[in-house]
């Protein structure tokens, strides 16, 4: 069991919830997911947040819930796909927890974020283009995660096994907090 949290990064549609709470269960770690928690702190949904206060606002919000979560007790969290973008948000998570980059490719989190139509950032522009834009500034920030996992198509419980097992080498590789793996 992992002596700290479990935070998972990654783009809208790469996984982090679904993955989260499967992992979660199989660490008998509770699961956090840090949408829902930002939600309850500013007592509202996160896109009535972003139309009323704007992205950098809620950065800011998203910040401060994420700090709480991570001065708490070892917990798998599921960040939105901008926490780790924040730099402040970032160095907190490399001190506090192992970070893992659930990356997927474009045709997949195209089919993956067409189920749900409350995401913010996708209502400005084309979806795909929105989302390739995305990769393109978030990918290489995420690739300092500790882990990096290959979100696929395929089950959910594959995908988890795949994370345990990575979990599993890089604390028996004794690697601190911020080492890659």
């Amino acid at each position: 069991m992992p002596d700290r949290t479990v935070a998972l990064v990654g783009l809208m549609g790469a996984g982090k919830s679904a993955i989260g709470r499967r992992l979660a269960q199989r660490l008998g770690l509770p699961f956090v997911d840090a949408d829902v928690e930002i939600e309850a702190a500013a007592g509202c949904s996160i896109e009535e947040f972003f139309e009323r206060y704007g992205e950098a606002q809620f950065r800011a919000g998203e910040r401060r819930v994420i700090k709480r979560l991570l001065d708490g007790p070892p917990i798998v969290l599921a960040t939105g796909g901008g926490a780790f973008m924040d730099a402040q948000t970032r160095a907190l998570m490399r001190q506090r927890a192992v970070t893992v980059w659930l990356r997927a490719e474009l045709p997949l989190l195209l089919e993956r974020v067409g189920r749900r139509s409350n995401r913010p950032l996708l209502k400005q522009d084309d979806p795909e283009a929105v989302l390739q834009r995305l990769m393109a500034v978030r990918y290489p920030v995420y690739a300092e995660a500790d882990i990096t996992i290959e979100s696929r198509d395929a089950p959910a419980e594959r995908t988890t096994d795949d994370v345990i097992a990575a979990l599993t080498q890089f604390f028996a590789a004794g690697a601190p907090a911020g080492a890659a793996s």
